[in-house]
């Protein structure tokens, strides 16, 4: 059997396309196939061009010159036309491009490949409504590629439906979709495109026995092909009227089925005639697979966004009534893995004497139970300070609440109250996972007592990061605070308190440690980046007062509206937003976690009473107790005296007044049985400022001058104030003493005696 013959036994044709001639050879397969009398011919150029739909011809040159430089086979997909216009078939054309070069230098290609009739009959399609086909390589398996990809990012139903909606299919794009749902015993419609507005009123509520194709669909799960409208009227005559008026010739209905269950179908209408041929339908059976599964996962996605917004508005308060001569702003932000509650919290809760206290904690983790212990125990603590106890207080027992909590829910779980497969865990979460979600936890927190009246705040800390002040002049300080272990981990644990005064026109910053770490940063990294928000955003707009920009005079500014929302965000913008991710710490893991931050500003005390004539700059201070039980907070006080002369003049002199300070701090801790206070304070314009730094004791016993030997490991430390000193003192009080220095700021280093 000669080859001609079995190719023609498969209804492929041969033909040969020489560019150089002009001429196309075919045998007589391919004559038929192309519509010509069925037997061997070689014809002009110009009569086969005219068999081929002409937007399918610009496009074969596309692809044979792709075909040429790539040194592959071209491969198309081509609309054969009769005289009339009408589209006869569909083949497919695979050949092999040859490159001729003629002896004047002229490059003229020869084709020499394949015809082969595809199965895809359209009666009564026209070419003037049938889209470009395109190189068949790419057609159908590129366009389920695509919106497979499409349909898989959509995270909500309205996502899922402008996918849908713009989805165009190889050589048969629909015109108008309607996505049906199933509510009860009823067909809803879930969204549409290509109708006007109210057109989908018929369909709405429309009971599931009624003759509609779309509830045959979801009864039986099969779906229906309607080619033309007399398809439609003979099986649907009922509802016929209903789809008429939109002026369409073909429809088909597929059900969208999820895990055997059938949720609903979907309608894709054509203005022109479509056969649905198998190649048709498995396109349509595929898109409506994968567009019930992107509508169930949008469902659920939905439904779990919904759940936990509601809960975590539920558990993050307001902010409450205004509080006078101070503003308070907070944000809460979760990060753990997708879910939008976590263990972050904050309150504001007011006292029964006029205060109020200022909240924030971290419960260990960021799951389920993680929220669900962070909202029993903030109402825990609103509880007990609401009865008036102290700062301490309220965190002990809260500490003792946590612990039993958790005691009595572990004892459930294991006890056999609660065991079984849905006992916390639900269904396969197997014994690992149940014994990680009942195991203890343990929760950070904060508790400020604040007076409005004087500024005063009594801080109680329990494992929860310090809280920042930012002075004035921008300045930025962290307060150290005495603390005790997170709550949780002992029952009856104490925790110390410290008072301090937030000045008139300071901002306190209380924050998790999610603030502060996220983005890879550990906790001094982290504490860099936020200060230099902090310091960078004014607390005002700056105001041209006289005296402003003149040498020797500080500027003036007037609170700005609105300054502690915008300051708010910036934090946590600079740590959660797209810049964040370019500005990562040193260490290898980019560590995610929930964060919350609350800001507390005191209003100034010249606010609304006009602006002086001659600002001068504010008095930068700070305040720190070291305990004789804590000597590892003389580092804490070392690294106050050069947060506090950040911007000092001259360097040597921030060495040696924390040389001295340390000196001192540790004097009082070696020779005296009490604490150490330690205030400092810098007064003056930049360049022209003077440094206060006291030390105070319980000990009536005065420093003396020593004289130590060279290996004396003690005894210089009156030396080192006379040599590093401008001047120093010794102020004896009631009970103890003070022992203070002070150090005048050089803008310019001292001449050197020996020129």
């Amino acid at each position: 059997m000669r080859t001609e013959d079995v190719l023609a036994a498969i209804a492929t044709g041969l033909w040969r396309w020489d560019n150089a001639s002009g001429t196309v050879t075919l045998d007589g397969e391919a004559a038929r196939l192309l519509g010509l009398p069925a037997e061997p011919a070689v014809l002009p150029e110009v009569a086969v061009r005219s068999r081929f739909h002409p937007v399918d011809w610009n496009e074969i040159n596309g692809i044979v010159n792709l075909a040429v430089a790539e040194d592959t086979l071209a491969e198309a997909r081509l609309r054969i036309m009769d005289e009339d216009g009408r589209v006869l078939r569909t083949v497919r054309s695979r050949s092999k491009p040859l490159e001729n070069r003629t002896a004047e230098g002229r490059v003229d290609y020869e084709l020499i490949g394949t015809i082969q009739e595809i199965a895809e009959p359209q009666p009564g399609t026209t070419a003037v409504h049938t889209p470009i086909t395109g190189d068949w390589r790419r057609s159908r398996e590129a366009f389920l590629l695509d919106a497979g990809r499409a349909l898989a990012e959509a995270r909500s139903t309205t996502e899922v439906l402008r996918v849908a909606a713009s989805l165009s299919m190889p050589g048969f794009s629909p015109d108008g979709l309607a996505v049906f749902g199933v509510a009860g015993d009823r067909l809803s419609i879930i969204g549409h495109h290509g109708h006007g507005p109210g057109d989908e009123a018929p369909f709405s509520d429309m009971r599931l026995d009624t003759d509609y194709p779309a509830t045959e669909v979801v009864r039986t799960g099969r779906a229906i092909y309607l080619p033309s409208p007399e398809d439609y009227k003979r099986r649907f005559p009922a509802t016929w009227p209903l789809a008429q008026r939109f002026g369409r010739a073909s429809w088909a209905f597929l059900p969208l089925i999820v895990a055997g269950r059938t949720m609903g179908a979907w309608m894709a209408a054509f203005k022109h005639p479509v056969s649905f041929s198998p190649d048709e339908r498995s396109v349509l059976t595929t898109v409506a697979r994968m567009l019930a599964q992107a509508l169930q996962r949008a469902g659920v996605a939905e439904s779990e966004r919904e759940l936990t917004t509601g809960l975590q508005r539920s558990m993050m308060p307001q902010l409450g009534p205004e509080i006078p001569g101070m503003t308070i702003a907070a944000r809460y932000v979760p990060t753990g893995g997708g879910l939008q509650v976590g263990g972050d919290w904050y309150d504001m809760i007011p006292l029964p004497s006029g205060r109020f206290a200022l909240v924030i904690g971290d419960v260990q983790g960021h799951d389920v139970r993680a929220a669900g212990l962070m909202g029993q125990l903030r109402i825990a603590v609103r509880a007990y300070a609401s009865e008036g106890h102290r700062p301490d207080a309220v965190l002990s027992r809260a500490s003792r609440f946590l612990a039993g909590l958790c005691a009595s829910q572990e004892s459930d779980a294991y006890g056999g109250r609660s065991a079984g497969p849905d006992a916390y865990g639900g269904e396969g979460a197997g014994p690992d996972a149940d014994a990680d979600f009942l195991s203890p936890r343990f929760a950070t927190c904060l508790y400020v007592e604040c007076d409005p009246q004087t500024g005063v705040l009594e801080v109680a800390r329990a494992g929860h990061p310090d809280p920042a002040v930012r002075m004035t002049d921008g300045t930025v300080l962290m307060r150290p605070t005495s603390g005790g272990l997170p709550l949780g981990i002992v029952p009856d644990t104490d925790y110390p308190t410290t008072r301090f005064t937030l000045e008139p026109g300071e901002t306190m910053m209380l924050c998790t440690d999610g603030l502060i770490e996220t983005g890879g940063h550990d906790l001094d990294t982290g504490w860099a980046r936020l200060r230099a928000i902090l310091e960078a955003e004014t607390p005002g707009s700056v105001s041209p007062v006289p005296g402003h920009g003149e040498p020797g005079h500080a500027e003036s500014t007037l609170p700005e509206a609105g300054h502690l929302e915008k300051l708010a965000d910036l934090l946590v913008q600079a740590v959660h937003g797209p810049s964040s991710h370019h500005t990562t710490g040193p260490l290898a893991d980019r560590r995610e976690d929930d964060i919350a931050v609350v800001l507390l500003w005191r209003e100034s005390e010249d606010r609304g009473c006009g602006v002086p004539q001659r600002p001068s700059r504010p008095a930068r201070r700070t305040m720190l107790t070291v305990a004789q039980a804590e000597p590892e907070r003389i580092s804490g006080a070392r690294q106050q005296i050069r947060e506090l002369l950040h911007d000092w003049a001259d360097a040597e002199q921030v060495d040696s007044a924390v040389l001295m300070v340390s000196e001192m701090v540790t004097n009082v801790l070696m020779h005296t049985d009490g604490d150490a206070l330690l205030v400092a304070e810098a007064v003056g314009e930049l360049g022209e400022r003077r440094l206060r730094i006291e030390v105070a004791d319980a000990s009536d016993e005065l420093p003396h001058k020593r004289q130590p030997g060279e290996m004396a490991s003690s005894g210089r430390g009156v030396l080192l104030m006379e040599m590093l000193a401008d001047t120093w003192g010794v102020d004896p009080r009631g009970e103890g003493k003070s022992i203070w220095f002070e150090l005048a700021e050089q803008s310019k280093p001292d001449p050197d005696p020996l020129d």
